[in-house]
């Protein structure tokens, strides 16, 4: 890795022989300098803003748009203990994000957060939960993209017969769409996903509107007082704590825009914001959309074309609007936004590949790791990241339950990868390891042996120890039931095959630490000399 000379910010503003002063430093060139001060090089160009990007981070929620199934009373208090827990987690990611605003997210804090001898190898299985994580959250949202895509079909025309191998097209199609939107380049991703917030928020509302006017409404105590225990499990707080997978999932990927934060302006103000803002908008779109199935869905949630299309919903809307053009209508805005959405998460898993192939995490790292000097965007990583999904996207053929165990990947993951680090800080936040923000300052700050440094946004006092403490508490409760079959004695075919995919994947990880990685990877390298 080359390296080059930061120059002090204090050199910034100058004053003249005649008295005048220069003036003070863009933001761009701050967001740079404060790149540098954690050790690395600005490649990229910052073409977010705060709009753009946290229409990136609400469309990859996803929240109203993954909670269109229904369900009993008890998705109801699901849901609002996943929303409590969700917004501790991006309270926690918000104030690492404003400390350390680079690609690399969760493995970048690790490293900085970690005691010095056991740095290489947490940051490390950090890294690896992030890469599969985000890989398989790609592939398995381009996968519930084709497959709604055919279902709406079947709504469509009853004769059509859907095969498996037609459902790999559509969802080969849909990832072809986001690699163009991202190869690019330029504003026009930050643009698109601007239009596709506005999107989010009108489709809702086009959902909502006609379907609580024409559908029958059921009674306040079967929407609030009814539990069902469809698994078959021993208890009903069994049954609900599985069950709440689902809502971990309509919140997952709070850490897409953090691994945009080498190209957004003023990151480490506009990340935390963008985080705290989806949590608050996405929650109050999905507790509403959730209210509203629980009021118009009937108790068989869809009734026969639910079952055949899996997606509860298109028979939900086909029963309370008895049109299938309107149905039809209603559903295309939950597709477009879905479709739309993987943009924003090849844009965001790609960033992260790319960023743990600069620190020489990966195998082939040296490709990856490159940047297209004409565009400004990691190429190789954008490639790789379409082509692992477009693989994986051939299970279809053989399994549509193995596909949804890419689905519990993903949760199990990315929430494995919020886990280390959340319990990281919470250890340096009790021992009172980090000092207090000053962006004065012209020293290595916020990588691994350096000085630890409070960011601009942070939730002080005991009141964030609190908040640190509760999402440590809740991020476990996601990992564990996040393994868990969906009934309580299921068949070779129903089983989930999660955490042997991830213990599978993780082991291969570590003896490529073993025999390669721990002698090229050293955490987060260095790339400027102060």
């Amino acid at each position: 890795m080359g390296s080059y000379e930061l120059k002090s910010q204090a050199s910034i503003t100058i004053r003249s022989a005649r008295g005048a002063t220069r003036l003070a430093p863009s933001v761009h060139e701050r967001d740079d300098a404060n790149l540098q001060r954690m050790g690395k090089k600005p490649v990229l160009k910052r073409n977010f803003g705060i709009l753009s990007i946290l229409g990136f981070s609400c469309t990859i929620l996803g929240t109203w748009e993954g909670l269109l199934g229904g369900g009993s009373g008890g998705a109801i208090y699901a849901y609002i203990f996943g929303w409590i827990g969700t917004f501790a987690n991006f309270m926690v990611l918000a104030e690492l994000a404003s400390m350390a605003p680079t690609a690399g997210g969760q493995y970048h804090w690790a490293a900085m957060l970690a005691p010095s001898k056991h740095m290489k190898f947490v940051s490390f299985i950090t890294g690896w939960f992030a890469v599969l994580g985000w890989q398989t959250a790609f592939a398995a949202s381009a996968f519930l993209a084709g497959s709604m895509i055919q279902s709406a079909a079947i709504l469509g025309n009853e004769a059509y017969n859907a095969l498996p191998w037609q459902a790999t097209l559509i969802t080969w199609c849909a990832l072809s769409l986001a690699l163009v939107i991202n190869l690019a380049g330029g504003k026009l991703l930050p643009r698109a996903e601007t239009v596709l917030l506005v999107v989010h928020i009108l489709g809702f509302f086009g959902i909502l509107i006609p379907l609580v006017y024409m559908a029958e409404h059921n009674t306040k105590e079967q929407v609030f007082l009814s539990f069902q225990n469809g698994g078959g499990f021993k208890t009903q707080g069994l049954s609900w704590f599985v069950g709440m997978t689902t809502c971990a999932f309509a919140f997952g990927g709070a850490d897409a825009s953090v691994h945009m934060a080498e190209e957004v302006a003023n990151a480490s103000m506009v990340i935390p914001q963008a985080l705290m803002l989806s949590v608050g908008i996405n929650g109050c779109l999905g507790f509403g959309i959730l209210i509203a199935m629980m009021f118009c869905a009937g108790p068989d949630l869809g009734g026969n074309l639910g079952k055949i299309t899996g997606y509860p919903f298109m028979g939900i809307f086909l029963e309370a609007t008895n049109s299938v053009s309107g149905s039809l209508a209603m559903s295309a805005i939950v597709i477009v936004i879905y479709v739309c959405a993987l943009m924003g998460l090849l844009a965001a898993a790609s960033r992260q590949l790319w960023s743990f192939s600069r620190d020489r995490g990966v195998p082939g790292w040296r490709l990856w790791s490159r940047i297209s000097t004409s565009r400004q965007l990691p190429v190789p990583a954008i490639l790789v990241s379409v082509t692992i999904s477009w693989l994986l996207a051939i299970i279809r053929l053989g399994s549509n339950i193995a596909m949804m165990d890419i689905v519990s990947m993903a949760i199990s993951g990315i929430y494995l990868s919020y886990l280390v680090v959340t319990v990281l800080l919470f250890i340096r936040r009790v021992r009172g390891d980090i000092s207090l923000y000053n962006d004065g300052d012209d020293e290595i700050i916020n990588a691994p042996g350096a000085k630890l440094v409070w960011g601009p946004f942070r939730c002080p006092g005991l009141l964030g120890t609190i908040i640190n403490g509760y999402a440590i508490i809740y991020i476990a409760i996601i990992v564990f039931f996040s393994f868990w079959p969906s009934s309580m004695d299921p068949t070779i075919a129903e089983m989930n095959w999660s955490i042997l995919a991830i213990g599978g994947a993780i082991f291969f990880a570590i003896l490529y630490y073993i025999f390669r990685a721990r002698h090229v990877y050293t955490g987060p390298i260095v790339e400027i000399s102060l």
